[in-house]
């Protein structure tokens, strides 16, 4: 009898041997990339937890899913609503369940040539030139079977190139959209970001959905910052509680490069995300936050390397959850500072709120350091509401469920405060008020 899990790969083989026929007119080396990376794929399958990186992750329901892999080349009519963010309102760009939705976008605060999608930017010159150097090498689709999954089955993403010395105005955001019209759907965003020298923008990645579901995301995003180039990245994961969302994110800077990002987690019954940032020459730095709320049975989990490969650079990570429910969190973030990575400046912190006496948090900082004359620190902290601060506030004729609103609010405005967006934050402030407030209702 054959497995769930032989089945499941066999229909993402299946596609891949669709796609491949479909495109037959596009670049050999993009169909060679496809091709290694579905045989990495097939090597590799999905993680186990006996794979270290992945122990306090169980992707099983994942591998025996038979998710169906979208092929369309058409997207519906949708009201974007509160998805869509204000500050982006000509700076937007589109895909529904993983296909580029002209209609729904608009460009027109963008310079021309800024943004586009795959199949555009593969009758562009200089974009192939940028694609076949780094596509499927800056985030590496040997690394296992999600982003192997990914790569073997490039179709459509976006292209992003912020042309030297140039200061995007308006925020650009990327929205993708998973409409759960047909249950067991996967698709497979990709994402390419090229800042050139001196140039500055900010970026919104946000992942939603327009109906319940159980379906696949499975993301990858690939960002390359020339010196002193400055990018400001927020990433939104909001997607259908029944859903899986698996998300890969690596940025390589250059020198004197920055990149400053804030990961969101909301949604998904499972969500992980893989972010790593390599400091690739001197001056580079970095700040990468996050937060993420969790309720009922969602499982979330973060994996983050910052890797220190050259002298003088700088990172700052704080990460921040806030659980209830039978929920559970995973945080394993990693400060590598290698050989000659001298004046090293690095700070990494987790700090976890329960909210319930069956939520979980399984958190690991870690420090590698083989350099001298550095400066690293590292910290985690799990616990529940202060019984001291609460009673302050009591004593002063706050209620005391109000006064637990107020903590755990608090608790998670440091890292929206630190937000730009307002409209971001305005989505930010509703998603911790409406968890409390379902929990005081329960």
């Amino acid at each position: 009898m054959i497995s769930e899990a032989t089945k499941t790969q066999d229909s993402y083989q299946s596609a891949f041997a669709e796609l491949q026929a479909r495109d037959q007119s596009q670049p050999s080396w993009l169909t060679r990339l496809r091709a290694a990376a579905m045989d990495r794929f097939e090597a590799l399958g999905f993680p186990t937890v006996t794979e270290e990186e992945w122990k306090y992750t169980n992707v099983a329901a994942i591998a025996r899913t038979p998710f169906s892999v979208t092929t369309t080349t058409k997207t519906p009519s949708l009201d974007l609503g509160a998805a869509a963010y204000l500050e982006a309102t000509n700076s937007r760009v589109v895909f529904v369940d993983g296909v580029f939705s002209p209609d729904l976008s608009s460009l027109s605060e963008l310079p021309n040539g800024a943004v586009t999608d795959f199949a555009e930017a593969l009758n562009d010159d200089t974009l192939v030139e940028l694609m076949r150097e780094y596509l499927g090498r800056v985030v590496d689709y040997s690394e296992n079977g999600f982003t192997a999954l990914n790569t073997a089955l490039i179709s459509d993403g976006a292209v992003i190139r912020i042309p030297a010395s140039k200061h995007l105005e308006a925020p650009l955001q990327l929205l993708f959209i998973s409409t759960a019209k047909s249950d067991r759907a996967a698709t497979f965003p990709r994402v390419f970001i090229v800042g050139e020298e001196n140039s500055s923008a900010t970026i919104i990645e946000s992942y939603t959905k327009s109906g319940d579901g159980a379906y696949l995301t499975n993301a990858v995003v690939e960002i390359v910052l020339k010196a002193g180039a400055k990018l400001k990245h927020y990433r939104v994961q909001d997607e259908s509680h029944e859903a899986f969302h698996v998300g890969t994110t690596r940025a390589e800077l250059a020198r004197d490069s920055s990149f400053d990002t804030t990961s969101i987690s909301l949604g998904s019954k499972l969500a992980r995300h893989n972010i790593s940032v390599i400091m690739d020459d001197e001056g580079a730095a970095c700040r990468v936050d996050g937060l993420y709320i969790t309720g009922a049975d969602q499982h979330t989990d973060t994996h983050s390397l910052i890797d220190h490969k050259r002298p003088h650079c700088t990172s700052r990570q704080l990460y921040k959850g806030i659980l209830d429910g039978k929920s559970r969190a995973v945080f394993n973030g990693k400060v590598f500072v290698r050989h000659g990575a001298f004046a090293t400046d690095a700070q990494q912190t987790n700090k976890n709120l329960l909210l319930s006496k069956e939520a979980h948090v399984d958190t690991k900082p870690q420090l590698e350091i083989f350099a001298d004359d550095v400066k690293c620190a590292h910290g985690a902290a799990i616990g529940q509401l202060d019984e001291d601060e609460l009673f302050y506030l009591e004593s002063r004729g706050i209620h005391t469920e109000l006064a637990r609103s107020l903590l755990t609010y608090g608790f998670a405005e440091e890292v929206i405060s630190g937000i730009t967006v307002e409209s971001i934050k305005t989505q930010l402030d509703q998603a911790v008020l409406n968890r409390l407030h379902a929990r005081l209702e329960a």
